[in-house]
């Protein structure tokens, strides 16, 4: 793409990775754990300390204002009074150190709350805590000894709650990393009896269901928005395709230079196995919708107004790409103007061409 000028706008605050799991529609949510009374509680319940409840409220301000690293203090200074045994205040610690990469507290916090819970279902799910704090610290390319470790949380939440989807797909994935492929394929079978029909992230699990081997790879987060034309766009729904997905927004002039180039793609890969789709972060929707006509921005549009999505995918600058082969893998990100997007499109297209042209081939083979 274009270099020169200014190569990418930064987001004010600190911004975040969450660990994207599974939300199905058979999963559990966290029963409150037992009560206890702390120390210095006030009447018999911690949760009606004045101390207790401003801890609290000023961890989720700060979680808010997007600055999570300081709302650590205050979810474990809440806990504190609470004796120790506050599940609202260790969920919301292990969602913060997860998120901030604290990979190595975030197992310490989700030990202690699998020790608090209440509930067989609640349990299991802070082992998988556990197992995601274990997988996320291992990194790209863990170890077997630290697969094992995971593939141990994953049994004990499904030990405690058989039907944990969460369990059961993070397990089928790291059994695919263990090259225990019948395994994987029965984990994420079974996970496929628990999730709903409409569920965006059904697809991802059939797609691992039928080749395990996908989920030794990375993989974009799973999705489902609903772009401006009114569509549902599902990543794990463009099967044979390639997909470019590009963060943006009007206001942003490293972006606004690279718009030739978005439309020169456009135009030049029409009628290829390409779907572009542009997230911006436009607050302003009659703006953004405006900006989209005058520029003559035909392909597939979302306004990612409250970054949801942005989060998901850990983008903090935007112009920021990532490209997604027909496999739905995960093959590059690329941030910044003067990055080579062509380059990497005309690779994954011709690769993309080549499996239809295999594809188109056997059942052609099948029919005579």
């Amino acid at each position: 793409m274009s270099p020169g000028g200014l190569s990418m706008i930064l987001k004010p605050r600190f911004q975040y990775v969450a660990l994207v799991v599974l939300a199905v529609s058979c999963s559990m949510g966290r029963a409150q754990a037992a009560d206890a009374k702390a120390p210095d509680a006030a009447a018999d319940d911690y949760r009606t300390n004045p101390k207790f409840v401003e801890a609290m409220k000023e961890g989720k301000d700060l979680e808010r204002k997007r600055e999570p690293v300081f709302a650590i203090d205050d979810y474990k200074k809440a806990n504190k009074i609470a004796g120790g045994r506050c599940a609202d205040c260790l969920t919301d610690l292990f969602h913060v150190q997860m998120s901030t990469g604290s990979y190595k507290d975030a197992l310490a916090t989700a030990t202690a709350l699998e020790a608090v819970e209440a509930t067989p279902a609640a349990k299991s799910q802070a082992a998988v805590d556990r197992g995601r704090a274990l997988l996320q610290e291992a990194g790209d390319k863990p170890k077997p000894a630290h697969l094992e470790a995971m593939h141990a949380a994953f049994q004990d939440a499904l030990t405690l709650y058989p039907k944990n989807v969460n369990a059961l797909f993070l397990d089928g994935k790291v059994l695919a990393m263990l090259g225990k492929t019948d395994e994987a394929r029965a984990d994420f079978e079974k996970c496929l009896s628990c999730i709903g029909p409409t569920d965006p992230a059904r697809l991802r699990a059939e797609h691992f269901a039928e080749n395990p081997e996908l989920a030794t790879h990375k993989m974009a987060p799973t999705f489902e928005v609903t772009a401006l034309d009114g569509s549902k766009f599902n990543l794990d729904a463009m099967g044979g395709k390639v997909v470019l997905i590009d963060f943006w927004a009007t206001w942003c002039g490293p972006c606004n230079a690279e718009l030739p180039h978005m439309r020169k793609i456009a135009k030049e890969f029409a009628g290829e196995p390409l779907v572009i789709i542009s997230v911006s972060w436009d607050s302003d929707a009659d703006k953004w919708k405006a900006f989209l006509e005058k520029n003559e921005m035909t392909w597939v549009q979302y306004r990612d107004s409250d970054h949801k999505l942005s989060d998901a995918f850990g983008v903090e600058a935007i112009p920021h790409y990532f490209t997604i082969d027909s496999d739905g893998v995960l093959t590059a990100e690329m941030m910044g103007s003067g990055s080579d997007v062509e380059g990497k499109l005309k690779k994954l297209i011709a690769k993309a061409r080549q499996a239809q042209a295999m594809q188109a081939g056997k059942v052609a083979a099948a029919g005579n």
